[in-house]
């Protein structure tokens, strides 16, 4: 039986918000997920270190998944995937 095919995964969405401290790195990833599809990951990049709280807090508030924080050279990658 053959399968269906599949749907090529959505791109990631990447949003660069170094140089800005807190709120603007959160309000930018809310801004990059109220555009993303469901399912999407959004990256996001900063430097304020404030984000490793602000961004996983608004997460969870939202009902959004947190997929993964890295800390970069001088920077900090907060993965996440919209809800569905």
């Amino acid at each position: 039986m053959p399968t269906a095919p599949q749907t090529p995964p959505l791109p990631e969405i990447a949003v660069d918000a170094r140089g800005h401290r807190c709120p603007v790195p959160t309000l930018r990833l809310r801004r990059a997920l109220e555009l993303a599809q469901p399912g999407q990951v959004v990256a996001l990049t900063a430097d304020d270190p404030l984000v490793r709280i602000d961004a996983p807090h608004f997460l969870t508030s939202e009902g959004h998944e947190l997929v993964e924080i890295v800390d970069l050279p001088k920077a900090i990658l907060v993965r996440c995937r919209k809800r569905h």
